[in-house]
Order: structure tokens, then sequence, then C-alpha cells
């Protein structure tokens, strides 16, 4: 049998990294962290609802298709995302992605935080996710063990992974990434 390598369908990967810190005491915000609210929890800083699982899913799926990041389609000089949910712009996101010519293989996102403890809702939080990508994610959590911004309790990180495969005949997909020109997110 002869393999063709040029009609060989390749997927492609991409990383995504979101940071936000804690919101000060003086201006409370809720905790949406893996498309879920944390009732109880200090809330993040963001231009959207800082959810940085969520953020960092979209900016993987964005690094996958070479079509920009986070920034770029939902930046902080787009006042439409002020306060937007995380999972609101997952699902956007996706939606780009599948009209640039891409599918969704899978997503995986890894965020550090000493808190909330997210073993008894990952199922929950990976169904919402999903649901918003059309597509699996995957969801885990770690602590830095007392080390950086994460270990002092000083906000939460979060970097995601993100496989995608072009849709044949799609002609901006077949073409490669183009430039990426970014903005500040939130």
């Amino acid at each position: 049998m002869t393999h063709n390598p040029a009609n060989m369908v390749l997927p492609r990967s991409g990383i995504g990294i979101d940071v936000h810190a804690f919101a000060p005491e003086d201006d409370p915000q809720p905790l949406w962290l893996g498309g879920l609210f944390w009732e109880g929890e200090q809330g993040l800083s963001g231009h959207s609802d800082g959810d940085c699982v969520a953020h960092a899913a979209a900016d993987a799926l964005f690094s996958a298709c070479g079509i920009g990041d986070l920034g770029t389609h939902f930046g902080t000089d787009r006042p439409e995302f002020a306060g937007a949910s995380g999972v609101k712009l997952l699902g956007e996101a996706a939606r780009i992605v599948r009209a640039a010519g891409f599918e969704i293989g899978n997503v995986a996102v890894q965020f550090v935080a000493n808190r909330p403890k997210f073993g008894p809702r990952r199922e929950e939080s990976q169904r919402v996710l999903s649901d918003a990508a059309g597509a699996p994610v995957s969801v885990t959590a770690t602590t830095s063990d007392g080390l950086g911004f994460t270990g002092r309790g000083e906000g939460i990180s979060a970097v995601a992974t993100a496989l995608v495969y072009p849709l044949a005949g799609h002609e901006a997909a077949a073409s490669g990434p183009g430039p990426a020109k970014g903005a500040p997110h939130g």
C-alpha cells in the first residue's frame, strides 16, 4: 500500500494560558471557574468573568488554528465582552474556529490554585465546558505547593492544550496561520 502524505489530514495543536488575580476585598466578585459558579469563594478580577479555565481553553483553540488569541477576539477594547461569561466566550471561540475551517478534537486544561476544591465538581465542569465547545474538554487541578502567586493565594492560573484538524476543502484552514494581532484581555 502506498502512503501519500500530501493527502493526509494532520491535526494541529495549540496552547493557551490565562491568569487572573483574586478581586480585592473592597470590590468583591463572584468566582466563576471551569464554567461553574463557586458560592462563598472570592472571585477573580477581569474584563469578563475572570474564568481562567474557560479563557485558557478558548486561547488554546485560537492558537491551534493560528487565528489570533483571546485578546484578538474578546479583548478589553471590546466593551461588549465586559462581564461576559467564560462559557459564552468558549462557545463563541468554538464557533470562530469552525468558521475558519477547523473541527475540534479535544481541549485539556489544568489550573493551578489553592482553592476552590475542584475534585467534587470536576465532572460538572467538564460537561459545561464540553457543551460550550461542542467537543470534549477535560479539566484537572493542582497546587503550586505554596510557591509563586498561586501558592500565596493571590490568584489562579490555567494552561490549556487543544487539538484541532482542518476540514477538507476549506481554503482558510489549508493555507495555515496568518499573522496574529493580540490585545490585552481579561
